[in-house]
């Protein structure tokens, strides 16, 4: 590990203690005029573990990264590899259909209105807790 630099070093000792198999963890670092990525590779069974439930374990450690980049004065992203073969979809920006215009001669619906069941609550406000306790001790 001599020719790794600290965030390298840093990632791939954190991901070897969370992997099951901690023989297939490996990095490459890239620096451009953006900062630097560090690519992170794992074995396929361990990609559940390293992103965790909700992405947490993932967000957990690019926030660590981060704090180790600017420790270093370097911005440092995370950018953890898919295995090949993997059957997760991709999520693709979904754009709104425009919206069509009703003809000029269509009559226009209109939501008939509700009466409330029951009265809306009064919202009791913390200054009007505090004037209460005021007049309270004013006896």
């Amino acid at each position: 590990m001599a020719n790794k630099l600290e965030d390298q070093e840093f990632i791939e000792s954190v991901v070897k203690s969370l992997v099951n198999n901690p023989d297939d963890v490996s990095t490459t670092r890239e620096v451009d005029e953006m900062g630097v990525l560090v690519t992170l590779k794992v074995n396929p069974e361990d990609m559940g573990i390293i992103i965790g439930r909700g992405g947490q374990n993932a967000r957990a450690i690019r926030t660590l990264v981060r704090v180790v980049g600017a420790k270093n004065n370097a911005h440092v992203n995370l950018r953890i590899e898919e295995p090949e073969g993997s059957d997760r979809v991709r999520k693709t920006p979904v754009t709104a259909p425009a919206p069509v215009a009703a003809p000029v001669d269509a009559p226009a619906e209109v939501a008939p209105e509700v009466a409330p069941s029951e009265p809306a609550e009064k919202v009791v406000s913390a200054a009007d807790d505090v004037d209460k306790a005021v007049e309270d001790l004013q006896l």
